[in-house]
């Protein structure tokens, strides 16, 4: 573990759902799926699963790496893109299903879409280094399978999967974190229900069709073909890095496609890569967290090692974390 990183953990819904089943339910010819998302399962909650059921199992997970008991958390952070409800925040629920008494620690959400948990990890180190924290809870929960657009874009439904994934945040020295973002992009990817931009009251047709999640794929790769490669470079300076010394990379799992390109367009090498996303899909938020905890748990990166946590998401922004183990 890096300094100030104590533990990590992650969770899975039971249901495991394969781009072949998928492709027999909505009478698509074999192989259909897969082919166009490059994801050959994920999973999606069923049954009592929920949000935060699933959240709390990562962070009892992470909790247990870490050593640490519920009671010696005093800020607790949800980082994800989508909430349990729009009010109150949903943290104050995962304090509650971890048995955290009331008033022992602080909770509230930090929302960057695919890229919370980064920007909720920069927010609780520098918590932790100003005081104002001994040791912090961030917590990464995505249940994606609920608004997926199966009708009308089923190839990006297909991309996406449900997880959680958590990680404990004591003292030590932070990450080095860069985030930068490119609105123009904005509505490129988006669920436009949900908040103050449409009044289900007054235009209940109109939230209906902007509940479900649509995304405009061509947009994104050409903000992300014309600025990612300079935004790692930037990333880079601040750690004082490059890119030859990156022992291992922890991408958003965005597709299998998305991926790919991205080894080609930085040059890395694909065993220095760590890609779930065949067997996981989009966890939006959880993706990160889920991927770094799978490479800590099989040893893809020991003591001295150099890491870097990328990603992009909604909005448009690219971020990322420079590790030292």
């Amino acid at each position: 573990m890096p300094p100030g990183l104590l533990g990590t953990g992650h969770a899975l819904p039971a249901a495991r759902h394969t781009s072949a089943e998928l492709d027999a339910r909505l009478s698509l010819p074999p192989g259909t799926l897969e082919a166009r998302s490059g994801v050959a399962a994920r999973y999606h909650v069923s049954g009592d699963e929920d949000q935060i059921s699933l959240g709390a199992a990562a962070a009892r997970a992470a909790l247990d790496a870490a050593g640490v008991a519920p009671s010696g958390i005093d800020l607790v952070l949800s980082a994800s893109g989508i909430p349990y409800q729009t009010l109150p925040a949903t943290a104050p629920l995962y304090m509650r299903a971890l048995g955290i008494e009331d008033g022992r620690a602080a909770a509230y959400d930090v929302n960057a879409t695919c890229l919370s948990f980064l920007a909720a990890w920069d927010m609780a180190a520098r918590a932790v280094a100003a005081g104002e924290a001994k040791r912090a809870l961030v917590i990464s929960s995505e249940i994606a399978s609920r608004a997926l657009p199966w009708e009308a874009q089923p190839d990006v439904a297909a991309l996406f999967g449900d997880g959680a994934a958590a990680a404990v945040i004591g003292p030590g020295e932070g990450p080095r974190f860069l985030m930068r973002t490119y609105p123009s992009a904005y509505e490129s990817c988006e669920i436009g229900a949900g908040g103050t931009r449409i009044d289900y009251h007054a235009e209940p047709e109109t939230f209906a069709a902007h509940s479900r999640f649509a995304m405009d794929g061509p947009a994104l790769f050409r903000v992300t073909a014309r600025h990612f490669r300079g935004f790692v470079d930037a990333l880079l300076a601040k750690a004082g890095w490059s890119l030859d010394e990156i022992d291992l990379v922890v991408p958003h799992q965005a597709s299998p496609h998305a991926l790919e390109h991205m080894v080609r367009h930085l040059g890395l090498p694909e065993e220095r890569v760590v890609d779930i996303s065949r067997t996981h899909g989009n966890q939006i938020a959880a993706s990160i967290p889920t991927a770094l905890d799978i490479a800590i748990r099989e040893g893809r990166a020991g003591e001295g090692a150099k890491v870097l946590l990328l990603g992009t998401s909604a909005g448009v922004s690219f971020g990322g974390l420079a590790l030292a183990l």
